[in-house]
């Protein structure tokens, strides 16, 4: 099988957590939808395989690149999500409180914002829309990168993605939060006003699986676990960064993630200063992303007889 540098840092990341996952699941005795996670596998594995066609038959890099990407992307996904629930139950203070003082002393009070914006219902189901565009966002500039044929940019997204998930996840371990939506309460007229993705409810389930664990793992109820930093945050960044240069292509991007800051606030349930925290772990996994894809070109170029690098514009 044939892969390039960034992808095959990105499969040693897969492996790694898979690993963990493996003994995590058998060291706590967690049970698992195994019928449900196989199903997400082979269709990681399936995006693989088609890279993998189109890139040693068909000889067409763009697809190659681009349903390996894809396959990368699932199973990243499905390994991450794994492994962020093992994790569970935690063992430190939940951060929440401070957080709250922080935004308080920033003149930010939550329960306040979400009450005023509770008078425009129409305006909230917007922004409940926009929050759950990110991850179909990101699949979409990943299509868009890949068949533009635009490589180092598609890895760099993809490698930054990588990275910004296993920071937010290591630091959420040791300092975990679930929110402002997890120590406020909102009267019942706020949240019938405006539906919230990540309501009392939902946040009651969170911070209980914060505190007892997971005792069963299915793909067909996955909650949001982290609230500093907002990776939310981290993908609407990605989202606007990685297509400002793409011309008319940017303006959606670009509008929806301009958008998706008060539906974080609102819709998320997070403290203004999750906010920061994401762009913060965008910044510092875009940087360690860069400069790991430097790392494989230098490498590459003392290997100029290793075809295992295709270059690609940026």
């Amino acid at each position: 099988m044939a892969f390039l540098p960034a992808e095959r840092f990105i499969i040693l990341i897969i492996a790694t957590l898979a690993l963990l996952d493996v003994g995590l699941l058998l060291l706590k005795g967690v049970g698992i939808d195994v019928a449900g996670y196989a199903s997400l596998v082979a269709c990681g594995a399936f995006l693989l395989a088609l890279g993998q066609f189109y890139r040693q038959v068909r000889r067409n890099e763009r697809i190659a690149v681009t349903a390996t990407a894809a396959g990368l992307f699932v199973l990243f996904t499905i390994a991450g999500s794994v492994f962020n629930y093992l994790l569970l139950p935690l063992r430190f203070q939940f951060i929440d409180p401070a957080l709250g003082r922080f935004d308080e002393a920033l003149g930010f009070h939550w329960p306040a914002f979400v009450t005023w914006a509770s008078q425009y219902p129409r305006t909230g189901m917007l922004l409940r829309v926009v929050y759950a565009s990110s991850l179909p966002q990101l699949l979409a500039i990943l299509l868009i990168l890949g068949f533009s044929g635009h490589m180092r940019l598609l890895h760099h997204f993809l490698m930054t993605g990588v990275v910004g998930a296993l920071l937010a996840i290591i630091f959420w371990s040791f300092l975990p939060s679930f929110g402002a939506s997890a120590i406020y309460q909102l009267p019942p007229e706020v949240t019938e006003a405006v539906p919230l993705a990540v309501g009392p409810d939902y946040n009651a389930k969170v911070v209980e699986l914060g505190r007892n664990g997971v005792t069963y793992l299915t793909p067909r109820n996955v909650l949001g676990l982290i609230g500093f930093p907002s990776f939310h945050t981290v993908m609407a960044a990605m989202s606007a960064c990685f297509m400002i240069r793409r011309g008319a292509l940017a303006a959606p991007f670009l509008v929806l993630n301009t958008l998706m800051v008060p539906a974080v606030l609102i819709q998320g349930g997070h403290h203004f200063i999750d906010v920061f925290g994401g762009l913060l772990a965008f910044a510092l996994a875009y940087m360690l992303a860069n400069a790991a894809l430097r790392q494989f070109e230098k490498v590459q170029q003392r290997q100029p007889d290793d075809r295992t690098l295709t270059a690609g514009n940026a």
